[in-house]
């Protein structure tokens, strides 16, 4: 076992939601449906949470100070923002080949999510590739709870 991945949380001990929306404050995000301009990532350990914002150029990570039990996700839904979650984030992986892909909102999201994160190039693909396998789970669930 390599050494980061004895560092590894264990299963469950984090949950990460991705958040979607944005203004075109780049003449180039007008490009993109509004709304699905942008995404970050807020984590929720046992600690509390960890936002993280990939920006133009910059990568913003912090721990906002908030009560105990406090619902960042509706925050963010009251706020306007379409908001995914919970997700489990994948274990680490390392392949044969590096990842080749730029630097952006939803690169940086994926990787949040772990190897079986879904491919996008937008904030609109993620949104539909999470919102679908969201869907699946629902269905697996239900299913689930038919059969006891």
């Amino acid at each position: 076992m390599r050494a980061s991945h004895r560092h590894a949380l264990a299963e469950g001990a984090q949950r990460v939601w991705i958040g979607f929306g944005g203004r075109a404050d780049r003449l180039w995000l007008r490009l993109l449906r509004p709304g699905f301009r942008h995404c970050f990532a807020a984590v929720e350990d046992a600690q509390g949470w960890t936002v993280v914002e990939p920006l133009s150029g910059r990568l913003l990570v912090a721990r906002p100070v908030l009560v105990p039990g406090f619902d960042l996700p509706g925050f963010y839904r009251r706020a306007g923002l379409a908001v995914l979650g919970p997700f489990t984030p994948g274990a680490p992986h390392c392949g044969w080949l590096p990842a080749f892909s730029p630097y952006s909102c939803v690169a940086v999201c994926r990787a949040l999510l772990g190897k079986g994160a879904p491919f996008a190039v937008t904030p609109r693909g993620l949104f539909r590739a999470l919102e679908k396998s969201l869907q699946g789970k629902e269905k697996i669930l239900d299913e689930r709870n038919l059969v006891l």
